[in-house]
């Protein structure tokens, strides 16, 4: 218990301390929310690739489908460095950098309002950001529950939630995002070695990685052709057609969502965009790769007695890693703990800057005849942060305390209405001049629209006889994936069938990438 508490104490007094050294470059309203737009690969990389994987992908994603899927479910990390860090850094990476700095655009919602010349646009997207972070926010928590109980059985959970709230708060409101940046590199750094830890401790337990194997192959699985003997060591797992539907919502749908997005609006130049490329992917491989490829192992350690005659455990999806994890020994779970607080804090952070940015630069000054000067504005983002880790922490207790939903489950509702709502038009907006003000809204409400339906569907515990209304509306996951793919057909499809947007001004945005620049030998031959 000492050994643990020190470890808190000591990563927390850190924690505070940059938070307070950053407050130099938090002295104005571009400084709070991008760092001035001058960050570099290492911070920008790690703020991404630590925004991207919390307690929800360890404690939640990694238990549920590495219960399903076996070791197949390394394929969502794999698919997450790739598709998720690696593709997105290459399609949006530096055009988001130039468009939005062309635009003077700080935020998602903004970006939809300057680019599409609608400040409709542009609250409303402010308002789909707010409320469809919020389960997001709580799914943090609720990852972090199960873990702490284990740590410390003895002290009350919602004391964790309101210790964790309140010094996230702190350094956030402090430092803003240059705060939040370096933070996130030494949680990120704090996650490499945790993970790497943790999956050696735990297929020691098993006599190693080929005997951890053997006893995977021993099990038997219910595959969609029948009972198959050893489907959890197999290359797809027992069911690859919904494994499918993960990888593309958990790896596809960071390409929509505001938090992750708005790394690229802070990145400083083109030489930290092609070294936060590969910094991110790689971070990616071992941090998502790492957690999906231990959950893989997670009937291992759930016995006979403690699985339910439909085959779930009995726990529920997010007691498998803390049963994983819980004869480890006493420094190793503080690691783990650790981990899992990097984790949680550096998205917990990214988060709760986007929403107050959004709350306050998007919705409050628009409404207003006269926007917030700078000084007031800067207060009232910072009022916000701390309004919206309230919220979340309140939250987080009452479930907790209810345990209203699994940790995907809410996972996949936010990610369902944001990616859903935010991927199509802004993918389009940065690439095709073609794409309307009218395409966008239907984006928008095709993503909720999909996303409010899930959520009556699990709440009333309707079935479907259709088999594709039984697959993408059988759990949030598949009705994420519908959402981003409908709007990535739909954006093109109602830009082709409604009014060219005016030429004029769209050649005046996508001008910001025809100008020219001088540059040396080594990055053209000429």
């Amino acid at each position: 218990m000492v050994l643990k508490l020190l470890l808190l104490v000591v990563y927390f007094a850190i924690m505070i301390g940059i938070g307070l050294y950053c407050r130099k470059h938090a002295t104005d309203v571009n400084g709070f929310v991008l760092g001035g737009r001058s960050v570099g690969p290492w911070l920008t990389a790690f703020a991404y690739g630590t925004s991207y994987f919390s307690a929800v992908i360890f404690v939640g994603y990694a238990g549920q489908f590495g219960w399903k899927y076996g070791m197949a479910s390394t394929w969502v990390g794999l698919g997450n460095a790739f598709i998720g860090s690696l593709l997105a850094w290459a399609v949006l990476g530096r055009r988001t950098r130039l468009m939005t700095q062309a635009l003077g655009s700080r935020t998602m919602p903004d970006f939809f309002g300057l680019r599409f010349d609608s400040k409709a646009l542009k609250v409303t997207a402010s308002v789909i950001t707010f409320i469809f972070l919020i389960p997001y926010t709580a799914s943090l928590f609720n990852g972090l529950s199960r873990l702490f109980n284990m740590a410390f059985p003895s002290i009350d959970y919602a004391w964790c939630v309101i210790v964790m709230a309140i010094l996230t708060a702190v350094y956030v409101i402090a430092g803003g995002y240059m705060a939040t940046a370096i933070n996130d590199f030494i949680q990120g750094l704090v996650m490499i070695v945790g993970i790497c830890a943790v999956i050696l401790a735990v297929l020691n337990v098993n006599g190693g990685l080929l005997g951890s194997m053997v006893e995977l192959s021993r099990l038997s699985a219910q595959t969609d052709a029948g009972e198959m003997q050893g489907a959890f060591t197999s290359f797809f797992g027992p069911q690859p057609v919904w494994l499918l539907g993960v990888v593309i919502l958990t790896s596809l749908g960071t390409w929509g969502l505001p938090q992750m997005v708005g790394k690229f609006y802070a990145i400083r130049d083109e030489d930290a965009v092609r070294k936060g490329t590969i910094i991110s992917t790689l971070f990616a491989i071992i941090v998502a790769g790492g957690c999906y490829f231990l959950g893989g192992f997670g009937r291992l350690f759930v016995t006979g007695d403690q699985v339910l005659a439909n085959g779930n455990p009995a726990g529920g999806f997010d007691s498998v890693v803390p049963s994983m994890l819980s004869g480890l020994p006493d420094l190793l779970i503080a690691v783990v703990l650790i981990l899992v607080l990097s984790a949680s804090m550096s998205t917990l952070s990214s988060l709760v800057l986007s929403s107050s940015s959004t709350i306050t630069l998007d919705l409050i000054n628009q409404v207003r005849e006269k926007p917030l000067e700078e000084k007031k504005t800067l207060s009232v983002m910072r009022f916000f942060v701390a309004v919206f880790i309230v919220i979340s922490a309140l939250i987080a207790i009452l479930q907790y305390s209810s345990s209203v939903a699994f940790i995907a489950q809410l996972m996949g509702v936010s990610w369902g209405a944001l990616a859903g709502s935010f991927l199509a038009p802004f993918m389009y907006g940065l690439y095709w001049k073609r794409t309307t003000r009218a395409s966008v809204w239907a984006s928008f409400v095709f993503g909720c629209g999909v996303t409010l339906f899930e959520l009556v569907v699990m709440a009333t515990g309707t079935s479907f006889a259709s088999p594709f209304m039984a697959y993408f509306f059988g759990s949030p996951i598949n009705a994420g994936v519908l959402a981003m793919v409908g709007g990535l057909v739909i954006v093109p499809l109602v830009s082709l069938c409604t009014p060219a947007p005016d030429k004029g001004k769209v050649e005046e945005v996508f001008s910001c990438y025809d100008k020219k620049i001088p540059v040396s030998r080594k990055e053209n031959l000429g």
